[in-house]
């Protein structure tokens, strides 16, 4: 029997890639997004296989109809606000985004006792600044900014229902990961983007921020694959997700304009405009129990992730 996957936020990066995923392997998909605009399943050719709702996370009727009508054998909750950034300028929604909506899922299959599995997207941020020392599951949350503050409690909120109602629940704590899918709201994506508009002739500078943080950014459709394997796990557990390696936002860029053949330093500067009011500076990660426990290793790093976005590759 073919299984049927429920996607809360099916229509942003990570949501259509893993919604391709699935339906590669059998899958009936159905999601839900806060937008009518679905290019992203224009651009991987599945618009016309994913079923789309648009779903009042906050309303718990409206969730409970939902999961009841589609009675999915996995959800995976991927929607919120995902900007670091925006969330110090939007903190009620952003957090608000994080949790309500998955505590509506997570009342709904207990109290109609469904034995559907449970994805919940968590984050590096939950951890703050680990000062260089690599991040493991059991490392203490130090949030630095409401998106954070948000991602962890809705770990919390995982961790409450698993142990207090034996649900099969979990988050992952997914590190920086990128890909042509994202939006130029986002810095990398920002690079990108104008770097490509330089080079075809823009007279444009690149603005940013600090240069001096540092970050594991990884390949997103490779980390879909570890959210997939994780409700795959005969039990329910939690995992750092990551390639275990770092780089700074200055490696990055100077990555982006070499592979354009381009002086970074002649096109870009800093201004403390984009500085944030709480910086992470430095973000590391031990993945070593995903490997070890889900067979999944991060394939792709720094380098070859900017390679993917900047020829638009999704594998």
């Amino acid at each position: 029997m073919n299984k049927t996957a429920l996607i809360f936020g099916v229509s942003g990066q990570d949501g259509a890639y893993l919604a391709k995923f699935l339906l590669d392997r059998g899958y009936s998909v159905y999601g839900t997004s806060r937008q009518t605009y679905i290019d992203n399943f224009y651009k991987l050719n599945i618009s016309h296989l994913v079923h789309i709702f648009n779903v009042n996370l906050e309303s718990y009727f409206e969730i409970e109809q939902l999961i009841i009508s589609i009675n999915p054998n996995e959800i995976y909750y991927l929607a919120s606000q995902s900007s670091v950034a925006m969330s110090f300028k939007l903190p009620a929604e952003t957090i608000k985004s994080c949790t309500l909506g998955l505590l509506n899922i997570l009342e709904t299959c207990r109290n109609h006792q469904v034995k559907t599995k449970i994805y919940n997207a968590g984050s590096s941020e939950c951890f703050g600044d680990s000062l260089g020392i690599p991040i493991c599951e059991k490392t203490i949350f130090a949030p630095k900014s409401p998106y954070a503050i948000g991602k962890s409690s809705s770990h919390w909120l995982v961790q409450t229902y698993r142990d207090a109602y034996s649900m099969f629940v979990c988050t992952g704590f997914l590190f920086n990961h990128e890909s042509r899918l994202r939006p130029d709201t986002f810095v990398t994506k920002k690079i990108i983007s104008t770097a490509q508009r330089i080079v075809a002739g823009s007279k444009e500078t690149l603005i940013l921020g600090r240069l001096d943080i540092y970050r594991d950014w990884g390949f997103a459709p490779e980390y879909v694959e570890a959210m997939w394997k994780i409700l795959q796990a005969q039990e329910p557990d939690d995992f750092i997700i990551a390639t275990g390696v770092s780089y700074s936002l200055k490696d990055f860029v100077i990555n982006v304009f070499e592979n354009l053949n381009l002086d970074w330093e002649k096109y870009t500067r800093q201004s403390e405009e984009f500085f944030r009011p709480n910086e992470l500076l430095v973000s590391r990660a031990d993945p070593s129990k995903a490997e070890q426990k889900l067979k999944w290793r991060a394939q792709k790093t720094m380098p070859e992730t900017v390679k993917c976005m900047l020829y638009e590759l999704d594998k």
